[in-house]
């Protein structure tokens, strides 16, 4: 039998993209019928929202591997933009992943956190979030250990820093060069549990977040400081700020203010994007166009309103489910691990650079599948059983 929150309204997993209904007590006696809010459009796994997951994820390792110099130039022999001259001025925009990634996570955020009580999202995130770092951590440690020539490892008490997540505000080196991102995701957590969660997540609540986060944004671009922008993130809050827009027009529909709060994110984001990623006079091999970064910008968000729509719904393949489980810890160990992997491949076994390349990313996604069945599930199981224990027992001694 299907159930339903009160108001017919479902209550979402708390882990990404399912749609479930969960039943509330009977009341002890009649209440004055309230209006009902529409339900989200297209209940049930989003799956087509896996899939932009997926793509991003490979947007951001096409880059890593294709897409720039650096690390990368000395595992391969030379730059990739000579390896690869045709490949390499595409990938060069894979950065943009990070955008698209950021889309997601507003949207997902602020589906998983409906009807969820700050403790249960503050879980939900930890639990989510840290077994699989801990685990790449571990292994691209073990790896720069072993052939040092490509990546050094970190003194003894970085790493240890590195365990928390917080060592960019620490000045700590990093040991995956992707998490800077995670301290990007950290700080919208905090923010949306603050100022969201913990009064209960409600469309008017969310719209005002939206709002004066947009308008923090912009004065804080005019005080100049390093505290104002650590806390508003102005050139990241436009992509978490349409995400979160777009997935209150999948459960409401609609509406002139909510769209008005997408095309303002969007105006706003790509502008961010093409100063981060452009500037007058660029050439070589992985100068990019201004015009491509901002069509790139534009595709994300389409696609994610696109979701939001039901207009994908017809992408409902498993498949696409299986993938979106991949992303997370394919996108922690891609960048380091595929650095080793390509200069083992490529200037030790003498494979061609084609499938030096393809064998690398085949090699990431298995790593992130058994990553994902042997860390992520029986460990992140574990961990938020452990802390809602903890929880309960706090809550017992008063």
């Amino acid at each position: 039998m299907t159930v339903r929150l009160p108001g017919g309204r479902p209550l979402e997993d708390p882990e990404g993209t399912t749609e479930v209904t969960s039943a509330p007590p009977l009341p002890a006696r009649a209440a004055a019928p309230v209006p009902a809010p529409p339900a989200p459009k297209g209940a049930g796994r989003l799956r087509a929202l896996d899939g932009l997951r997926i793509l991003a994820a490979l947007m951001v390792c096409l880059y890593h591997y294709a897409g720039k110099n650096g690390t990368v130039a000395e595992s391969w022999g030379r730059s990739p933009g000579v390896t690869f001259p045709t490949l390499s001025s595409f990938a060069t925009y894979g950065s943009l992943g990070v955008q698209l990634f950021f889309l997601i996570s507003g949207f997902v955020i602020c589906m998983s956190s409906w009807g969820r009580s700050p403790g249960d999202f503050f879980r939900s995130r930890v639990a989510r979030l840290y077994p699989a770092y801990w685990a790449a951590i571990v292994i691209v440690t073990g790896a720069a250990v072993l052939l040092p020539v490509v990546v050094r490892p970190l003194p003894l008490d970085e790493l240890l820093v590195n365990l928390t997540m917080l060592q960019q505000p620490m000045g700590v080196d990093r040991v995956l060069g992707v998490c800077w991102t995670l301290w990007v995701e950290m700080r919208f957590y905090l923010l949306f549990a603050v100022f969201v969660v913990w009064r209960g997540v409600t469309y008017r609540r969310v719209v005002v977040f939206c709002v004066g986060w947009t308008f923090a944004g912009v004065f804080a671009r005019i005080a100049q400081t390093p505290l104002t922008d650590a806390l508003v993130m102005r050139d990241h809050a436009p992509y978490f700020i349409g995400g979160l827009a777009l997935y209150l027009i999948h459960r409401y529909g609609s509406d002139l203010l909510l769209w008005g709060i997408v095309l303002t994110s969007w105006l706003l984001g790509q502008r961010y994007s093409v100063t981060a990623l452009w500037h007058p006079g660029m050439d070589g091999d992985f100068a990019r166009s201004p015009y491509v970064i901002q069509a790139i910008v534009t595709l994300a968000f389409v696609a994610v309103a696109a979701v939001a729509l039901g207009w994908l719904s017809w992408a409902n393949w498993r498949w696409l489910t299986v993938a979106g489980t991949l992303t997370y810890p394919f996108y922690l160990v891609h960048e380091h691990l595929g650095w080793f992997a390509i200069r083992v491949m490529n200037r030790a076994l003498h494979l061609p650079p084609p499938v030096t390349l393809a064998a690398s990313v085949g090699c990431m996604l298995v790593l992130a599948h058994l990553l994902h069945r042997l860390v992520e599930k029986p460990f992140g199981l574990r961990l938020k059983r452990a802390m809602a224990a903890q929880a309960a027992a706090v809550r017992a001694r008063g």
